[in-house]
């Protein structure tokens, strides 16, 4: 289902870790990577040798998606590398969108301080703005991380944004022949300790009962049975997903960048961004799209 992998990479020990990853997926789909190194025009970078205007980062990035294509090609991975100079998450993004990617995969932070920022803020910004899904991994777990995936857990809310994510969660788990694990949050601490609480977190209940029902059938329909079907309580619901993470042994959470808002629950947006940053395994985003958004 991934014919085409994007992976923006700095040459961080960080990206050099997930990029394994990155190959282990390729290997299994016979997926082209396509090896991105961005040059950030927004700083300066030029250096002048000899009458010859010489862009430092330039020249730094080809020798990096060189690396990367020669690992590639020792697991029998195919690749195309690109050196591009620009501002980096508008580059990834609109070279994703040119090259019709099926997926960006990306570390959660790269390089800090004086070098550059490719990855950390950048991958948050591609998560928020990409429309095409992005798998984000956390350097440092790739050692420990599984794959094929065996688990894939999809927490649901019910919006748009996250019967993207379903329908995405529901692909991935027949493509790696996985177990579906289906999970609603829902947060107790602003409910209070009156009657009308009590009523209100039954009602709670009850909605998310159904939105599992129907994510189910969506599932079966596809053709995934059983499914593991969920109802969490907490105070926190990035923490509670975590939890079930650590609990049931996931192997990849497929979420939406966007959800509800209000007086109910914050399923997505920031749950996400907090899921990115600290999930111990993969996490795949899918953004709602534009036309799909009121």
């Amino acid at each position: 289902m991934f014919d085409a992998l994007l992976f923006p990479t700095d040459g961080s020990d960080g990206a050099a870790d997930v990029f394994e990853h990155v190959l282990d997926v390729a290997a299994a789909h016979d997926s082209t990577v396509h090896v991105l190194n961005v040059a950030d025009t927004m700083r300066d970078s030029v250096t002048r040798i000899q009458g010859t205007v010489i862009d430092t980062l330039e020249q730094e990035g080809e020798q990096i998606v060189r690396d990367a294509a020669e690992r590639a090609e020792q697991r029998g991975v195919s690749t195309v590398t690109d050196v591009r100079q620009g501002e980096p998450y508008g580059t990834i993004v609109d070279y994703a969108d040119a090259r019709d990617v099926d997926l960006v995969v990306m570390p959660t932070h790269g390089r800090q301080g004086l070098e550059r920022l490719l990855l950390g803020s950048t991958t948050e910004r591609v998560v928020r703005r990409s429309d095409v899904p992005v798998l984000t991994i956390r350097p440092g777990t790739a050692d420990d991380l599984q794959y094929p995936y065996e688990d894939v857990l999809v927490p649901t809310d019910g919006s748009n944004c996250a019967s993207q994510a379903l329908a995405m969660g529901v692909d991935v788990a027949t493509a790696e022949d996985a177990a579906l694990h289906l999970l609603s949050v829902i947060t107790v601490t602003s409910l209070g300790v009156d009657v009308r609480s009590d009523l209100q977190l039954s009602m709670l209940e009850e909605s998310a009962t159904d939105l599992l029902e129907d994510a189910a059938e969506f599932a079966a329909d596809a053709g995934i049975e059983p499914v593991s079907k969920t109802i969490e309580h907490g105070s926190s619901i990035h923490e509670a997903i975590l939890s079930y993470i650590g609990d049931h042994d996931v192997g990849l959470v497929v979420v939406g960048t966007h959800g509800r808002t209000g007086f109910d629950r914050y399923m997505l947006g920031s749950v996400t961004e907090s899921l990115v940053r600290t999930s111990p395994i993969p996490v795949l985003t899918v953004r709602e799209p534009a036309d799909s958004v009121q």
